[in-house]
């Protein structure tokens, strides 16, 4: 594989040249002819940068490079996997943008990209990518403001974002991702009124929209969330008096409305 040195750093991989790939390390070889399906090293140490020649990996199914000490930025050329379905950079030193030609991974069901030291704004692009399920960005530095376009992600699952830089207002389209069970946008510079739109995803288990700057009452519909695990607001500027209907949340463990504005009585529904 072209670029290998500069993947591994100054990690020591039994990749020689003088081998044969199928019996290098982390390297998934399938199909006739032999092609590379699938990049496995998590948890491997590398020091290394991605290089861009990954893009070049025609058959590649599967990124796993999770827990390793990659720096650099992520290759626009990855956008060129046009059989990708998992790509996992998580837990790394990762800096700069996310590329808009990851827009482009069609197959891709799994983008995991947290805890790097990503910036600029999240691509609107992602919301072309009909078959993600898993996309988690969170804990990044991350700024700008929520795409509404994510609101086209129909089959996602997770929609993590928290822990990073995020402003404006949350896109109401949020509310059309029927199938979503987690929204995390935790710890932002989030503004505006927490949209009734949420109330429609029926599948939802978790919420947690706290330390933020939302402002407003809180929505009467989120107490349509028949199967929410736990709701958290904490830490924003939410006023007005606490819905009853939320006493509906009969799946409802954990509820954390600590450090807000609001007033009136806790009412008896709950």
């Amino acid at each position: 594989m072209e670029g290998k040195d500069t993947l591994r750093g100054t990690t020591s991989l039994d990749w020689d040249y003088d081998k044969a790939i199928t019996t290098w390390e982390g390297v998934t070889v399938s199909g006739t002819p032999q092609r590379v399906t699938r990049v496995g090293l998590q948890e491997r140490g590398l020091t290394g940068t991605l290089p861009s020649s990954l893009g070049n990996l025609s058959n590649l199914q599967s990124i796993h490079l999770s827990y390793n000490g990659l720096t650099g930025s992520i290759p626009p050329e990855l956008g060129n996997l046009s059989y990708l379905q998992e790509l996992h950079l998580s837990y790394n030193g990762l800096s700069g943008s996310i590329p808009h030609e990851l827009g482009n991974l069609s197959n891709v069901w799994g983008l995991h990209i947290s805890d790097n030291e990503l910036s600029g704004s999240i691509p609107s692009e992602l919301g072309n990518l009909s078959n993600l399920v898993y996309l988690d960005l969170s804990h990044n530095e991350l700024s700008g403001s929520i795409p509404p376009e994510l609101g086209n992600l129909s089959n996602s699952i997770w929609l993590l974002l928290g822990g990073n830089r995020l402003t404006g207002s949350i896109p109401p389209e949020l509310g059309n991702l029927s199938n979503l069970q987690e929204l995390h946008l935790y710890f932002n510079r989030l503004t505006g009124n927490i949209p009734l739109e949420l109330g429609n995803l029926s599948n939802l288990w978790g919420l947690n929209l706290g330390g933020n700057g939302l402002s407003g009452n809180i929505p009467p519909e989120l107490g349509n969330l028949s199967n929410l695990n736990f709701l958290y607001l904490r830490a924003n500027g939410l006023s007005g008096s606490i819905p009853p209907e939320l006493g509906n949340l009969s799946n409802l463990e954990d509820l954390d409305l600590f450090d807000n504005e609001l007033s009136g009585s806790i009412p008896p529904e709950l």
